[in-house]
């Protein structure tokens, strides 16, 4: 377990390569804060109101990934781009509407929201009593972090540096003006046409807001499908979704190059094909930001691909220093490293708490979102449960037939052995749970209900997405999580 907040720790000499005799003129502090992300901030501010002394070194903007180029501005833009999309598609149910967007004023609304988020962070910190370093931190020596002339040294250290995105090694790529999600809400013109690199959650997000704004898209993807790690019926119905935006996709594509004259992407495929664009968005991956930390210095250890390695209780290779969110190889979410916060918190109070104590909830802010929380089928299965699957298609539930939204689907694994539940999902456009899945409406809903009861698997595995219906939200529960024994019961309980 890491020191507790209070233990002081005398001068000493690094063991790292480097060599560095730590300097006994640096501050000595109850904890130091690498980076204002979502995790970052309220550790510190906690921290600071029970009175610790501490500092937080920030080299670039307040709040991370999430306020900055994450969370925030994309669901900032997909609330227009969304808007836009359904009210074209409102010719269905009788509603005809002469959509014009004004990209300039949407591009403006976001940055507006990024800008009084971000702002409000610094008087947080300041009020709670952090001492606030504007600079790149790195370790120069163990539990020594220094920055912008300031070297501090304490018993608790928490790095929270994130992740940024990473280019693919395609040839003439970085020679182009491209943008990732660090960049594109910078943007203020809508591009003509835009090609998108990647068919994962970010590029599709911000390809499908794009193409709902007006854009002409094209989606590049590697893999046979998009959203590989999602169930491959989830990620179909979501194509089908993109294709009826005007989206084309390219799969299992292999790129040669990129080039980019007068103004023009042009993206070369295996193939031959040669396609043009106006706009280029990269999104295929992303890689930590612990390059310039000197980790070592303070025997801090990293993995093959840069992430700090911690136990199950996000401790690193040095006693005091923790890793949170996405730099700890965590899941790129916001309520993740902001669970870290309090997970760091409880194991300082004397009561560690694990990096996966809780089941992962997460949606894609597509139309139709996939979202779930829990195992699929397979998932389960590999883990020793006897897991079955019930299905409940969109077209089958009211509220979607009411709304043309019918497409996409519900879904519920159980460990048969248990009656436990093991996920919930939805792949659809409704906003909340059908009560098929609350109460017993209709002989075909029975059925599934008799089927699952009797041991049989109704429907396909549950897709990989992770994020429960809207009403599960706010429900905190450890996996497998107990529910009535009864399968029937299950299925309401759960579902209510």
């Amino acid at each position: 377990m890491g020191l507790s907040i209070g233990h002081r720790i005398a001068p000493t000499t690094s063991n790292g390569a480097s060599g560095t005799v730590i300097d006994d003129r640096a501050s000595v502090a109850d904890a130091v804060i690498i980076g204002s992300g979502q995790g970052g901030v309220p550790l510190a501010v906690a921290l600071a109101k029970r009175e610790k002394r501490v500092f937080l070194f920030e080299r670039a903007q307040f709040g991370g990934t999430c306020v900055n180029n994450g969370c925030t501005p994309s669901k900032a833009f997909l609330a227009s781009a969304h808007g836009a999309g359904r009210a074209r598609r409102a010719a269905k149910i009788g509603v005809h509407a002469d959509v014009r967007v004004d990209f300039h004023a949407v591009m403006q609304r976001v940055n507006a929201i990024i800008a009084e988020w971000r702002d409000g962070i610094e008087p947080k910190l300041r009020k709670a009593g952090v001492t606030i370093v504007r600079a790149e931190a790195s370790f120069t020596g163990e539990r020594i972090v220094s920055g912008g002339g300031t070297s501090v040294r304490a018993d608790i250290v928490v790095i929270d540096v994130g992740a940024s995105p990473s280019a693919p090694p395609i040839p003439g790529l970085a020679e182009t003006p491209y943008v990732d999600n660090t960049t594109f809400f910078q943007i203020r013109e809508l591009p003509r046409r835009t090609i998108v690199i990647g068919g994962g959650y970010i590029g599709l997000e911000l390809g499908q807001g794009l193409a709902r704004c007006g854009s002409d898209v094209h989606v590049v993807h590697s893999g046979t499908r998009i959203m590989e790690r999602e169930e491959p019926d989830a990620s179909e119905a979501l194509a089908e979704s993109l294709r009826e935006d005007g989206i084309r996709l390219t799969l299992g594509a292999k790129i040669e190059r990129v080039t980019y004259a007068g103004g023009e992407f042009t993206v070369t495929l295996a193939t031959g094909e040669h396609i043009q664009s106006d706009a280029l968005l990269v999104a295929t991956g992303r890689t930590p930001n612990t390059g310039a930390l000197d980790v070592e210095r303070s025997g801090i250890v990293l993995d093959s691909r840069g992430f700090v390695q911690t136990d199950a209780f996000l401790r690193t290779a040095c006693e005091g220093v923790y890793a949170i969110g996405e730099v700890a190889a965590q899941p790129a979410f916001t309520h993740v490293a902001w669970e870290d916060h309090r997970r760091i918190l409880s194991t300082l109070d004397g009561t560690p708490r694990r990096r996966d104590d809780l089941p992962l909830a997460y949606a894609t802010f597509t139309e139709p979102q996939i979202a779930r929380t829990g195992l699929t089928v397979d998932e389960a299965r590999a883990q020793g449960y006897d897991a079955l699957a019930v299905t409940l298609p969109g077209a089958e539930v009211a509220r979607a037939i009411e709304w043309n939204e019918e497409r996409g689907f519900y879904r519920l694994v159980i460990d048969a052995g248990t009656d436990r539940s093991c996920s919930r999902s939805r792949c659809t456009f409704t906003r909340r749970t059908p009560k098929a899945f609350r109460r017993s409406r209709g002989s075909s809903k029975m059925k599934k209900r008799r089927e699952l009861s009797e041991g049989k698997s109704a429907g396909d595995p549950c897709p990989y997405g992770t994020s429960a219906p809207r009403s599960f939200v706010h429900l905190q529960y450890v996996h497998p999580c107990a529910l009535p024994a009864r399968i029937e019961d299950l299925l309401i309980a759960t579902c209510r």
